[in-house]
Order: structure tokens, then C-alpha cells, then sequence
């Protein structure tokens, strides 16, 4: 068994076993599936989200398997991932408690608990209606400049996402957001995995992602270029953009047939994708 309790749980759960008083736990729910429970509770005046795994069955991971997907099995790669990009200056979550019992992983029991970040808006609804009401110019490149330096940030330090969509980076606006006062928080890091480097598929795929999502909100080839200079300048330098676009031709043209493939997929099936 691993527990790892900061406060206010290591005080509130105090000679209670802490799986069944984060199970006691009440709240808005975000998120109810067989195996996985997502709510907000408030303690002591505080927002904190908390993620509960039940284990999926040894069904579920044959069938994610079996059509190439990688179960998620316990909070403990989000526990993980928070820590590395943590490590790696990368804003993120910050966990206050973490639970795993059991060693089926088809039946294990886990938990995380974070601290709310508030108030914040997501990317996706900041820039929902840049198309009819373009933001100004400099906040823009500006928030182009952050996420892919926060993306560039988490590769290199052999994170990937699975979930790289622009709905994933919380906006802070507890101030007025200006192109030269703005911070960024990535989230939701449940499906994320963990290693020494991140192999170049799994990068691949979290910058198809984020492209794809990013495709309606009316930006140009030239803000398109602005985020590879910034992605790619830790690891080739300051090097030429010209220099960059013909080092990764391949991989720009597999993100634009990728990004199509999934926009036509959400044109055909809308929500149910």
C-alpha cells in the first residue's frame, strides 16, 4: 500500500483509513464511470478535485488491448506525471494526497486529490470565438509562445499527454490576462505516461492533438510557425525556422493528414467522437 497525505488530509483523515474517507468524500460530480469517479469537494473553505479508481476489470484491459488503447489503471501515472513536469518547470497540478492498495491491477483501489486552480478559464473557451472576434494580436502569440514551450517542456522531460487538446491548459484570471502577464496551468493528466524519453510516436501524437484541436480558432500559417520555433528551439537552438521546417518536413505533414483524419472523424460523429 502507498499513502501519501499533505494537508489538510493528513489532519482531516488522522487515524481514519483514508480510502473509505475519500470514498465518504461529497461534491459537485464531474465525471461517474464504472470504474472512476471525478468530483470537487471544499475543505475548510478550499476547492480540491479528487479522482477515485475502483479498478476496471480484467475485461476492460483485454478490450482497451485488443483495440490498441492503454488502460488507465490507478491515479498513480497522474501522481507521477505531476511530479516530473513539477520537476521540470512545467505549471501543473498540485496533488495534496495520493492512494494505491492492492496488487491486481484490475482491481485496484486508488486515489489523488488536487488543489482547484481558481479562477481559471480553459483555452478552448478563451478562443471560441476568435473566428468573429480575433484577439489582439500580441496575446495571441503570446499564448502561442506558452503552450508550446509548456509542450516542449513536458517531452523533454519524458512526459506525453494522451489528452494534448487545448481544453487541458487552465488559463489563470485572477488578473487581467495581457500578452505580457499570463500564466498557463496544464491538467487533467490521468491518461499521461512517464518515461526517461519520450519516443517520438507518443510525441507525435500529443502535437496531432493539439493542432487538431486548435484547427477552428481561425489562426495562420504564420502562428502555425510561430509555435514549431518555440517547440523545437530547446532542442536544435536558435536555429534558422527554414532549417527546422525541412528537419521535420515528415513529421508536419504526418500532424496536417492527422489533424484531418480526427476532424473528419468529429465532423461525422460530433460529440460521439
Amino acid at each position: 500500500m502507498k499513502l501519501v497525505l499533505a494537508e489538510p488530509f493528513n489532519s482531516l483523515w488522522a487515524g481514519r483509513d483514508a480510502f473509505a474517507a475519500v470514498e465518504a468524500l461529497q461534491g459537485q460530480i464531474y465525471r461517474e464511470l464504472e470504474g472512476r469517479r471525478t468530483l470537487r469537494t471544499e475543505v475548510a473553505g478550499r476547492g480540491y478535485f479528487v479522482k477515485i479508481h475502483r479498478g476496471i476489470g480484467w475485461g476492460e484491459i483485454v478490450k482497451n488491448l485488443l483495440s490498441a488503447k492503454l488502460p488507465v489503471l490507478g491515479a498513480r501515472q497522474e501522481w507521477q506525471a505531476i511530479h516530473r513536469l513539477q520537476q521540470a518547470g512545467v505549471p501543473t497540478m498540485t496533488a495534496v494526497a495520493y492512494g494505491e492498495r492492492g496488487n491486481n491491477p484490475a482491481a485496484q483501489h486508488s486515489f489523488i486529490v488536487t488543489e482547484e486552480l481558481a479562477p481559471t478559464t480553459d483555452l478552448e473557451q478563451f478562443s471560441l470565438n476568435w473566428l468573429q472576434q480575433p484577439p489582439e494580436p500580441r496575446l495571441k502569440w503570446a499564448l502561442i509562445a506558452e503552450v508550446a514551450q509548456m509542450s516542449g517542456a513536458m517531452h523533454r522531460a519524458g512526459v506525453n499527454h494522451r489528452d494534448c487538446y487545448i481544453c487541458h491548459f487552465l488559463l489563470h484570471t485572477d488578473k487581467p490576462v495581457t500578452a505580457d502577464d499570463l500564466r498557463l496551468s496544464l491538467i487533467d493528466l490521468h491518461r499521461a505516461q512517464v518515461r526517461a524519453v519520450t519516443p517520438l510516436r507518443w510525441r507525435n501524437k500529443d502535437l496531432a492533438a493539439l493542432y487538431f484541436s486548435a484547427l477552428d480558432i481561425g489562426l495562420t500559417r504564420r502562428d502555425k510557425l510561430r509555435f514549431l520555433q518555440t517547440y523545437f528551439q530547446e532542442t536544435k537552438g536558435q536555429q534558422p525556422l527554414r532549417q527546422i521546417l525541412q528537419d521535420e518536413a515528415r513529421l508536419l505533414a504526418w500532424l496536417q493528414r492527422k489533424a484531418d483524419k480526427l476532424y473528419a472523424r468529429k465532423q461525422r460523429y460530433g460529440d460521439a467522437l
